[in-house]
């Protein structure tokens, strides 16, 4: 059932190390625990639209894992290349066969998708769209799985947030992995 009641909420759903940094300074996520318990499956099928930043869609838009990966894994990976996919950019304009481009225009965009019926909304990422929806005023709910790990330097996870942001707290979530899941809304008050 499509939920017409509300619009359709941003949820920045993100891996995060214990020190707050996203990538390390390489870019890379090997420290990203895929922990089946988390449910991750489970968001999967609450959203049907994910939103990138153009590098981000580049490494991860089209991603396809290798041929030995787990069944649940290929199944993960199937389900978000199931998704209607847009890509904020100011350099790819149009559209390909997988996806929006947006290259201007961003809160405007992503109202007119937010009022449009449908399920959630997963921003996907990188940093600066991050920020940018963060600024905007744009993210409605915070899912950040921290992981155990401390990388000591790597790519932040907020960075250049322009004002404050009170939210509240609605889930916490611990995992046998040691991740443990943090889920806010945005006080909207």
């Amino acid at each position: 059932m499509i939920n017409n009641e509300r619009p359709r909420r941003i949820i920045l759903d993100l891996a995060v190390t214990l020190d707050g940094f996203i990538e390390g300074l390489n870019g890379e996520v090997d420290w990203c625990i895929m922990d089946s318990e988390m449910g991750f499956i489970n968001f999967l099928n609450q959203i049907d639209t994910i939103l990138y930043g153009r590098k981000s869609y580049d490494l991860w838009g089209q991603f396809t894992p290798e041929s030995d990966v787990a069944d649940t894994e290929k199944e993960m990976w199937e389900i978000v290349h199931s998704k209607e996919k847009y890509v904020f950019s100011r350099i790819q304009k149009g559209t390909d066969s997988k996806a929006i481009f947006i290259n201007n225009n961003i809160l405007e965009e992503v109202n007119k998708l937010k009022n449009k019926p449908g399920k959630d909304i997963w921003l996907y990422g990188g940093a600066s769209l991050i920020t940018n929806f963060i600024n905007l005023g744009l993210v409605d709910e915070f899912r950040l799985s921290v992981h155990p790990v401390i990388l000591g330097e790597g790519k932040p996870l907020f960075i250049d947030i322009k004002q404050r942001l009170d939210l509240k707290m609605v889930n916490t979530r611990t995992f046998s992995s040691g991740v443990v899941q943090l889920i806010y809304y945005l006080n909207r008050n």
